[in-house]
């Protein structure tokens, strides 16, 4: 019988294992270490996204590197500075390139205000707890719930303006996803 191997790390399993080597990686490239913590929040919104596309968990550290790098890659191309990365391993292991939510999803929560994108990548994609998560960033526990609530809010809002989503009378998304080529968001 033939088995693929198939991914068993969660996104907050990959953080545990890789979030300080990927830091360290990043802050050597980019030489700032502010810098370095939004794109790895980029990161692992990327990887959170797109996990579940990986056909072989035995390639998942080339996998995330290569996201690492591509990420890096686009910091630098948007603040017009150019950069050689060397020597990574560059495996893209999707199963196929099909347009899906997650696409959106990874680009609007990139496209978020820092101030909502970080209590929201702490609490959903970390974990931390929400007061852990006012703590760190120096703001009041109410204040946190309510940005990660607005972010919440802008992601739902994102996928109306991206691709034509409405809300039901339940409060809930509905809809088609647009073809890439349409969508305002990954086209």
């Amino acid at each position: 019988m033939f088995f693929t191997n198939f991914v068993v790390m969660s996104t907050q399993d990959i953080w545990t294992t890789y979030s300080n080597d990927l830091r360290r990686f990043i802050i050597s490239k980019t030489k700032d270490e502010v810098s370095a913590e939004d794109i790895l929040q980029d990161v692992f919104i990327i990887i959170h996204s797109k996990l579940s596309t990986l056909q072989n968990s035995s390639k998942i550290r080339p996998w995330i590197f290569s996201i690492t790098r591509n990420i890096i890659y686009d910091y630098f191309k948007s603040n017009g500075k150019i950069v050689i990365l060397d020597n990574i391993e560059l495996e893209d292991e999707f199963e196929d390139q099909k347009h899906t939510e997650k696409d959106c999803l990874a680009g609007i929560i990139k496209n978020l205000p820092k101030k909502y994108r970080s209590p929201l990548f702490l609490y959903d994609i970390k974990g931390v707890k929400q007061r852990d998560i006012a703590d760190q960033l120096k703001l009041s526990l109410p204040t946190v719930k309510s940005q990660i609530q607005r972010a919440r809010k802008m992601i739902a809002q994102g996928f109306m303006d991206c691709c034509g989503y409405t809300l039901n009378e339940h409060g809930k998304l509905v809809g088609e996803l647009q073809e890439k080529e349409n969508c305002k968001i990954c086209g």
